[in-house]
């Protein structure tokens, strides 16, 4: 599955031009909701997930389902079995023996988890043969998902809640508001990468550039937009509008938002991918401590980031 390049060049034209008209002042909430509402209408048009991943978030999401109906599903899909029983028996989940059916796949991991590998198979074909800037592709960016997605899982595992699948989904599909820009608007797009690698001192707010650059439209209000549209859960969703500034959300419990935004800086500061969205991003301690992550786990998670990052070879 690829992208027309052509297809997003209209909306290119018009964010280019809302973008001069609103160098000044980029708080027009209406303008910005139109333009995120018709880039994710437009990429709607030129790609969207296989049904059969529609349906299987569809039936993981629903608490009448059971382990049953997502068989009947997946094992209609040859090709979605031989790639999920790969990532199975890979060292990713570490299982004992080879599995060979789906159907014990599902028993032994779970709906979420053959979802979030199902998601992950059809999601890695929309990341094809588009260059973002010089250095990086839309491959890159997806190495870069994958990544942050195993590492906020391995996160939930060391502080044992119950987050460790949720956590693998969200930061898996944390950056699709970069795919959505990239897609609907290559070429601001492509000025904002090329910023963004150029900057080498000092902070750097990669969204306000893109917001500066897009008429008040960052890759965070896109992804969120997007993750609503192909019915991701909620919290994904937060994800995706908040991973880079979780500080900003109103009082709850919103630790999810925040371990994707400490896999995000890990990644992005590992190198893994596609990092300039993250770079330049801050670990607070105080920050970690109130929302209950140690920060003794967060340097030990760096210090081994290769070897979690490792695993995701099948994935990628």
């Amino acid at each position: 599955m690829r992208f027309d390049k052509n297809r997003g060049r209209s909306l290119t034209v018009q964010l280019m031009t809302q973008s001069t008209a609103s160098n000044q002042s980029t708080t027009n909430t209406n303008a910005s909701n139109e333009l995120v509402d018709a880039a994710v209408k437009k990429i709607s048009t030129i790609a969207t997930l296989p049904e059969i991943t529609v349906q299987i978030i569809k039936t993981v999401e629903d608490p009448k389902s059971n382990a049953q109906a997502l068989h009947r599903i997946v094992a209609h899909d040859p090709a979605l079995v031989t790639r999920v029983l790969k990532v199975v028996n890979s060292s990713f989940y570490g299982l004992p023996g080879q599995i060979a059916s789906i159907e014990r796949a599902i028993v032994l991991l779970g709906l979420n988890a053959i979802k979030n590998i199902a998601v992950a198979a059809s999601l890695g074909q929309l990341f094809r043969g588009v260059k973002l800037c010089e250095g990086f592709t839309a491959k890159d960016l997806w190495k870069h998902c994958v990544a942050v997605g195993v590492v906020a899982r391995d996160l939930a595992k060391q502080m044992k809640v119950p987050l460790v699948d949720e956590a693998f989904l969200a930061g898996m599909i944390h950056d699709i508001g970069v795919l959505v820009s990239l897609q609907t608007a290559p070429e601001p797009t492509r000025l904002v990468c090329e910023k963004a690698r150029l900057h080498t001192e000092g902070d750097f707010d990669f969204c306000a550039l893109e917001r500066q650059m897009m008429g008040g439209v960052d890759h965070q209000m896109l992804g969120a937009r997007l993750a609503q549209a192909w019915k991701f859960p909620h919290s994904c969703q937060l994800v995706a509008g908040n991973h880079h500034n979780p500080q900003n959300l109103s009082e709850g419990d919103h630790l999810l938002v925040w371990l994707v935004f400490v896999a995000d800086t890990l990644c992005a500061q590992g190198q893994q991918g596609f990092n300039l969205t993250a770079l330049h991003q801050k670990l607070d301690n105080a920050n970690l401590a109130q929302n209950k992550i140690d920060p003794s786990l967060v340097e030990h998670t760096r210090t081994n980031l290769a070897t979690i990052v490792s695993s995701t070879a099948m994935l990628v």
